[in-house]
Formats: C-alpha cells, structure tokens, sequence
C-alpha cells in the first residue's frame, strides 16, 4: 500500500535514503532508527563518512519496528529480536515452499 506520503517522496528501489528521511517516513526518531541499527535490526546500504544512507527496504522493515514498538510496548532490543524472528520465519516459509515444489504429487 503506497501513502500520499511515499508518492511525494518518490518512491525509487534504487535511491539511497538518508537517516533523516527514513525516520520521517517510518514515523520513528532518528535515535530510535539508530537503536535499531546498533542492533542489527537495520542495515545500513553505505556507513561511509559517518553518514547512514539505507535503501528503501529499510523503510518496510522500520515501520514494522515501529508498529511492533506501540502495539506490543516493546524496548527496541524486544523490537529488534522480533523483527529477527519475522525474518527467519520468512526464510524458514520460503524453504518449505521450495520442498513442497519438489514433492511428488
């Protein structure tokens, strides 16, 4: 689902976010985005000269952070184990599709 918000923006795969952008679109402080970086929860596309610069994925993965933060009252290390458990169920879904490709039928 695409807000006014990303429209205005521009949404582009291949254009770099800067930190300050990426805390105004997933509606998180930029010390929060910085929380979850030190965590692992956030991956930086480029951390040259001190700068965060993230692509547009991160923008996904922020607002679920964000989400989780409210609903469930989570610290961002409860925020950033959850998102880490998100992502293995993901990859853990993906191999069981794979293999049921693969079954005879």
């Amino acid at each position: 689902m695409t807000t006014e918000r990303d429209e205005a923006f521009g949404f582009d795969e291949e254009r770099p976010l800067a930190l300050s952008d990426l805390a105004d679109l997933s509606g998180l402080s930029e010390a929060e985005v910085l929380e979850l970086v030190d965590y692992g929860a956030l991956s930086p596309a480029d951390a040259t000269a001190g700068q965060c610069v993230f692509t547009v994925r991160a923008v996904t993965i922020a607002r679920t952070a964000r989400r989780l933060r409210e609903e469930f009252e989570l610290e961002p290390h409860g925020v950033a184990l959850l998102l880490s458990c998100l992502d293995r169920i993901r990859d853990l879904e993906e191999q069981l599709r794979a293999l049921q490709v693969r079954l005879p039928r």
